[in-house]
């Protein structure tokens, strides 16, 4: 059986890389942490690494470039100018690509995502991820539903309309459509199937702060290009892969040593699902 071979990015201000890593690793993945720098020929010759040696690209969360200018834009325009067209032949040849929060700016900031195909020249940034509503650094665990109708192959082996819990961590969260365009847009991603989560409350409506962290529109809080195989998202999977990383794990298993149950409970958090799906997605297209 063949091993899946994944590049997760880093620079300077990347923060979650390791998390990233293990939890593909746990799953029998092949991961490597590679720095920009190895991508584009800036080391040795024995630290140089290819893109298109890789079955999927993930870039992480984190504060890369110190979040400067814009969140995510500093990586963006040096992944743009060093690497755009081993990026986009990465994307052409069906490779996935996740996004997680600092990762889903990137995406953004690229015009990967959401990736409509219109008059406006190709790779302009058509939506934004902005400062939250709060005006706060919003670090809590949130709720989001999964609402993909099968298009994303990050979340194909998700149950539609379970919701999952995992951890948000941003300060520009917010997924912005200007308002002369906001109808058009997500009557585009609604008609694609490209909105892939939305923050929920617990009984499943959609909600306003907390449960939805930063006032995106619609509260949507990931998306996939129009071809599903580019995800991005703001929550933390891969902060949720095993349920004792749940914020109210102690809490829980308290409870059911008290009814008598079973102390572990469940082995694993919502976020495995995520690069689950992935990594079946992969084997089933046998890349």
């Amino acid at each position: 059986m063949k091993t899946s071979r994944i590049c997760i990015l880093r620079i300077e201000g990347t923060n979650c890389e390791l998390e990233t890593s293990f939890a593909f690793k746990r799953l029998g993945a092949s991961a490597e942490i590679v720095h920009l720098k190895q991508l584009i020929g800036a080391v040795k010759e024995e630290e140089r690494r290819n893109l298109k040696d890789y079955d999927l690209l993930v870039i992480p969360g984190g504060f890369s470039s110190g979040d400067y200018v814009r969140a995510g834009a500093i990586l963006a325009a040096r992944i743009k100018g060093a690497l755009g067209e081993e990026i986009a032949d990465f994307i052409e040849n069906g490779k996935p690509v996740l996004g997680i929060c600092n990762g889903f700016q990137v995406l953004v900031e690229l015009g990967l995502l959401p990736g409509f195909v219109l008059d406006e020249k190709p790779g302009m940034q058509q939506v934004a991820l902005t400062t939250n509503d709060s005006a706060r650094f919003e670090c809590r665990p949130v709720l989001i539903k999964h609402e993909s109708r099968g298009k994303c192959v990050f979340t194909r082996e998700i149950e539609r309309n379970s919701i999952l819990k995992m951890p948000c961590a941003h300060a520009e969260g917010k997924f912005f459509i200007a308002e002369k365009k906001r109808e058009e847009y997500i009557q585009l991603l609604e008609e694609n199937d490209q909105i892939v989560f939305r923050y929920v409350d617990p009984e499943g409506n959609y909600a306003s702060y907390p449960w939805n962290p930063n006032g995106s529109i619609h509260n949507i809080a990931g998306i996939c290009n129009p071809e599903g195989n580019i995800l991005g998202l703001m929550p933390h999977p891969e902060r949720a892969f095993y349920a004792f990383m749940d914020s109210e794990w102690s809490r829980k298993a308290r409870e059911r040593r008290k009814e008598g149950g079973e102390e572990k409970g469940d082995t694993y958090g919502g976020g495995k699902k995520i690069f689950e799906s992935a990594l079946k997605s992969f084997l089933k297209k046998g890349l």
